[in-house]
């Protein structure tokens, strides 16, 4: 089949992200003789600065890995930050606001990407901080190729910036005022100066000792004293008013990142894990659970022969309907609380109960379950747009860029990594947050705060409203498989609410239908826009689905024939997917990343 790269083999390691220079930063830090958990530390960190628009050290990243030397074959490191003490509902309802703003310092949680990244490192890895850390320290401070689509962000911005978040401006524009030229060499020096100081402060008599040195710079040190300053002073956000922030030192020093188990699902011979329920992850488990009753068989495994049967409206329809209930299930269930029914949610009786309200036509209703005849209760506060109504700008959505506004309002994206050496150790993670569109940039740093609270619902009562000290719900989800329970697959997507379907997309062609790495994410991708969208402001879009031309004019029509309303995006902008895997019978490693938007790569031997 042919695909517009190989899928790489090898039997030393492999590196796969969204972006060239961090895939290459990864690479050269397996052969200094690092393992994948350094790997992925260096690969992240420098994702930091060459994918300032979709990720930064404001960000958080929730990680999926898996250690060859050990009986535990997957756990989830929690980088995900919570929300200030101060941020409650009645805060936000003494400001006048519904929904919790897309971009200023209202929505900003405790930054946890740069804390996970280093507890990685700490407890898993091998290298010391600088063997990691100087590559983002060079691409910020000597300078890197400025990506085409980092300047028309910034271009999409540029009169924000200068109007209202002069900082920003300072950092992300040239002396006349003007976005940067594409392709052109960018420097951020105080960013590269935030990293060196980072490391100065790094300072023990263990590895180990070092790095705890280094959080505590980050989380109660002189990062933290400049955000807590930077909070206080008001700024325009998305409300179209000025507002200092909630966050403050205090919160950066009582928060750490944390180690939990998985939510996983058996499937046909493998087992897919997932972050819980304050991740979307277990939306794409119940969604696979209630395909396993429809889909017809396919191949037991990735090296089966190739089935030709996921492309069919048939079978594309069925994804987007179990996807639909299963994103509904996620507003009505889903938050970072200790009852979500997970166990009932997965059972094979609910996930039968759920298949059944798969029908020959399109569902334009949000249709959550009642797992234990639980009534199910939905947000209040939900906006319904037909599909002629969505804003034109919906186009840069398509291949998992933010979309953006003038005001700076963004649905928001991410990167994502996948590693996996030579002794079976398996890394996955989709960092995000702290744009460069989402908040000014703090001067004394160089890098902006994230807006993930803007997941929240200033609802009360609901699994997902606002709380202190609680997690939003995101919607960054990375992946890790197990075949026969050995830790076999790594892979995952930017593409906010889109990340569970693209990956069913590629699971449904790799695991069902047979397709190697690359060719499953290759193959033509789709997703539906008919539930909320997690983003300010939380718009849903009954019935569209959006596809690839290359679906195919013949499953076009008969999807649009059951009823759905048919958006037919270019023949490559959906999904920025990248995978690696290893066989556990010969050991050979394998890796692929997205074609689309030409900036993912994968480098391996």
């Amino acid at each position: 089949m042919f695909t517009t790269r190989p899928e790489l083999a090898g039997t030393f390691g492999m590196v796969a992200s969204t972006h060239w220079l961090a895939t290459a930063a990864g690479m050269a830090t397996l052969e200094a003789g690092g393992n994948a958990f350094d790997a992925a530390v260096a690969t992240g960190l420098a994702l930091q600065v060459v994918e300032p628009h979709l990720n930064g050290p404001g960000g958080e990243v929730p990680v999926l890995f898996a250690r060859g030397d050990t009986g535990q074959p997957v756990t989830v490191l929690a980088g995900q930050g919570v929300a200030p003490a101060d941020a409650t509902i009645a805060a936000f309802r003494d400001l006048a606001l519904d929904l919790v703003p897309g971009t200023g310092l209202l929505a900003a949680t405790v930054p946890g990407a740069l804390g996970a990244w280093l507890t990685l490192l700490r407890d898993h890895g091998t290298l010391p901080l600088d063997a990691v850390l100087r590559f983002a320290i060079e691409y910020a401070e000597t300078g890197h190729p400025l990506h085409p689509r980092v300047v028309a962000t910034v271009g999409s911005v540029s009169e924000h910036f200068r109007t209202h978040w002069p900082t920003s401006a300072a950092t992300w524009l040239t002396s006349d005022g003007a976005p940067p030229v594409a392709g052109s060499l960018f420097r951020n020096p105080v960013l590269a100066s935030t990293y060196r100081r980072l490391l100065d402060a790094a300072r023990g008599p263990t590895r180990e000792a070092q790095i705890d040195a280094a959080l505590a710079a980050w989380y109660t040190g002189f990062v933290a004293e400049a955000i807590d300053r930077f909070c206080r002073y008001p700024v325009m956000d998305d409300s179209g008013r000025q507002h200092p922030g909630f966050l403050t030192g205090h919160d950066l020093a009582t928060w750490t990142p944390r180690y939990e188990q998985p939510v996983t699902l058996d499937w046909r011979g493998w087992t897919l894990a997932k972050a819980g329920p304050w991740s979307q992850g277990p939306a794409l488990l119940q969604a696979l659970a209630m395909l396993d009753g429809v889909l017809p068989a396919g191949p037991a495994g990735s090296n089966a022969s190739v089935s030709e049967d996921a492309d069919t409206a048939e079978v594309v329809h069925a994804s987007v309907e179990a996807t639909k209930l299963a994103m509904a299930d996620r507003e009505a269930w889903y938050g970072d609380v200790e009852n979500v029914p997970v166990g009932e949610l997965l059972s094979p009786t609910y996930a039968a109960e759920r298949r059944a309200l798969i029908g020959r036509t399109a569902s334009r209703d949000l249709r959550p379950g009642s797992p234990g005849e639980r009534p199910p209760r939905l947000p209040e506060f939900v906006t319904s747009l037909s599909a002629a109504e969505r804003p034109a700008t919906r186009e840069l959505a398509g291949i998992g860029e933010p979309t953006v506004d003038t005001r700076g309002t963004t649905r928001g994206d991410t990167c994502h990594v996948d590693v996996v050496d030579r002794w079976g150790n398996l890394v996955s993670a989709t960092p995000s947050g702290g744009w460069l569109q989402s908040s000014p940039v703090i001067p004394e740093l160089g890098f902006a705060l994230g807006t993930r609270a803007q997941m929240f619902w200033l609802e009360p009562g609901l699994p997902n409203s606002l709380a202190p000290g609680k997690r939003p719900r995101t919607t960054l989800t990375p992946s890790l498989a197990l075949r026969g329970g050995v830790p076999t697959l790594a892979f995952g997507s930017p593409g906010g609410d889109q990340q569970e379907q693209w990956q069913l997309c590629f699971w449904l062609r790799h695991v069902h239908q047979g397709l190697d790495l690359q060719a499953a994410i290759d193959a033509p991708a789709w997703h539906t826009t008919g539930f909320p969208s997690s983003f300010y402001p939380r718009e849903t879009v009954p019935g569209e689905m959006v596809v690839e031309s290359r679906l195919g004019d013949d499953v076009i029509a008969e999807l649009r024939r059951r009823g759905h309303d048919v958006t037919v995006a270019g023949p490559w902008t959906l999904g920025r997917l990248s995978a690696v895997s290893r066989d556990p019978d010969t050991g050979i490693l394998r890796a692929a990343a997205n074609p689309r938007g030409m900036q993912g790569y994968a480098a391996g031997r």
